[in-house]
């Protein structure tokens, strides 16, 4: 999955759950006006400045046996090689297929797709509906479980029905993705690098949605470990900002204030719309510091 597919997907949750939690921790800090934009749960236009990804699906078409028929296998090749430049139209093509081929061998091809698509286009539920069905139909999708983990907690506001059952789902997905990722055989021809960096990208989305589980469940301690991996094998250029931000929300809560400005400073050093809320954060922590005793490790 491209470092963009997973920028856009880590903008999503920005509206709904940062100021959630910055308004229990920055009480006295001047909050970013882009951050405090519409209410709990909305969904930002993540893409607004985003480069177009690839399709969403590192899968390829089955070429090892006959087609179930020759009008079904073009479409199927034909979808996916749609680029992403207009995503709306390739959603659309995507629900067609399955309306028109819904038992279609290539669905996991489809579905995979879609959920990518789906979270770029600020659709958050329709990714959640179609990233079940692909699990359920392909156990192993460790990128759509890494996807679903991290989405599903980021995506929460204040008016997500039934939360806990959401954590319990994105706990599962996660455990599951960081369970399996590090037992899958390599793909015939693909480079080690690409392969390397496939599976780290996997394991960093796990680890953040896992990460923000606990973090939302108030085990700070647990959270901190799984935040603190996600940011260390990030195989981007830069990691995350918003990793960073929970790992500096993490460590406020559980009173590590040197730790917490240290991620807030990481964060405000990359350009971004958390680049204001994680300086607030890091002058707050220092503050906090210098005022309150700090937790032991």
């Amino acid at each position: 999955m491209s470092g963009s597919k997973k920028n856009a997907m880590a903008a999503i949750f920005l509206a709904g759950c940062l100021t959630a939690f910055a308004t229990t921790t920055f009480a006295q800090s001047s909050q970013s006006g882009q951050q405090n934009q519409g209410q709990p749960g909305q969904q930002p236009n993540a893409n607004k400045d985003q480069k177009p990804a690839d399709s969403g699906s590192s899968l390829a078409i089955p070429t090892n046996q006959p087609p179930v028929n020759a009008e079904e296998d073009a479409a199927a090749k034909a979808f996916q090689a749609m680029p992403n430049t207009d995503l709306p139209k390739k959603i659309a093509a995507g629900e067609d297929f399955l309306k028109k081929y819904p038992d279609s061998r290539y669905r996991s091809i489809i579905y995979s797709a879609l959920v990518f698509e789906y979270i770029q286009t600020n659709n958050s539920d329709k990714a959640f509906e179609i990233g079940d069905k692909e699990v359920a139909l392909k156990p192993d999708d460790v990128q759509t479980m890494a996807v679903l983990s991290q989405t599903m907690t980021r995506a929460m506001g204040a008016n997500t029905p039934e939360p806990e059952k959401r954590l319990a789902k994105a706990e599962t997905y996660a455990k599951r993705a960081i369970e399996i990722t590090p037992t899958l055989p390599k793909p015939e021809g693909m480079p080690d690098q690409n392969f390397a960096t496939a599976k780290n990208e996997t394991l960093t989305m796990a680890h953040s949605g896992l990460g923000l589980v606990y973090l939302r469940r108030g085990k700070f301690n647990d959270a901190i470990p799984e935040l603190e991996q996600s940011v260390k094998i990030d195989p981007n250029p830069a990691p995350d900002p918003v990793n960073l931000y929970l790992l500096g929300m993490a460590n406020v809560k559980a009173s590590h204030f040197d730790d917490a400005a240290i991620a807030f400073n990481k964060c405000a050093a990359i350009a971004g719309s958390l680049q204001n809320t994680c300086k607030n954060g890091a002058d707050e922590a220092k503050k906090q510091g210098s005022t309150q005793l700090s937790a032991p490790k």
